[in-house]
């Protein structure tokens, strides 16, 4: 799999996302890989914890329940895989601030419904696909362990995308072509722009 580009993996995926992960993020990666690991954990948890929440908030809708339940139960999964990694290689498991990320998407969500769902579906279809490009990029240059773990991860970070979108156009009362556009300029802003600080899903750090 690590020989194939992800326009082999995930054709669709590729498209959507509106830039490639910066060298130098990859670079600042491999100098923090404790903090990598770290905040990957905590990705995770918020992975499943933003699936829950919506499972609670759209109870009427049959099937993002039935797709957010798998999401929530695979970011489990993938947390208690991290935090085994992180234990076995004595990294201590403090708390670390959010990235700026995810605050820089959400702060565009409508606050009507159903726009505010369709929204909130749309920026987890970036955030999942995001994080697939960046497993799928930093992976050669891993050692072996992390790097099988990671590419273990493609596959299931690519059908969350997936699960995203598709409900995102299915639940929306128009085209959704508009607001993933609109998602794209500000996605492409938070991966592009310079980062102070260093997470899973910041810019370009400081110090490149």
């Amino acid at each position: 799999m690590s020989d194939q580009s992800l326009t082999e993996l995930f054709p669709e995926l590729d498209a959507f996302l509106p830039c490639v992960t910066p060298d130098e993020w990859i670079a600042e990666a491999l100098k923090h890989q404790d903090i990598l690991l770290i905040d990957h954990a905590n990705c995770e948890k918020k992975a499943a914890s933003t699936a829950l929440n919506l499972m609670y908030r759209y109870s009427g809708h049959f099937e993002l329940l039935n797709k957010m339940s798998r999401l929530a139960r695979e970011e489990l999964r993938h947390f208690e895989q991290v935090l085994a990694i992180i234990k076995k290689r004595d990294i201590p498991y403090g708390i670390l601030s959010a990235s700026r990320y995810a605050g820089a998407l959400r702060k565009h969500v409508r606050t009507w419904e159903p726009a505010r769902m369709v929204d909130t579906l749309i920026i987890g279809a970036y955030i999942e696909a995001r994080s697939c490009e960046r497993f799928h990029k930093l992976a050669p240059y891993l050692d072996d362990e992390l790097k099988k773990f990671y590419l273990s991860l493609l596959k299931s970070e690519g059908r969350h995308f997936k699960d995203y979108l598709t409900l995102a156009e299915s639940l929306s009362e128009e085209s959704i072509e508009e607001r993933v556009a609109f998602f794209a300029k500000v996605e492409r802003e938070a991966i592009e722009s310079v980062d102070e600080t260093f997470r899973f899903h910041s810019g370009v750090p400081a110090s490149a």
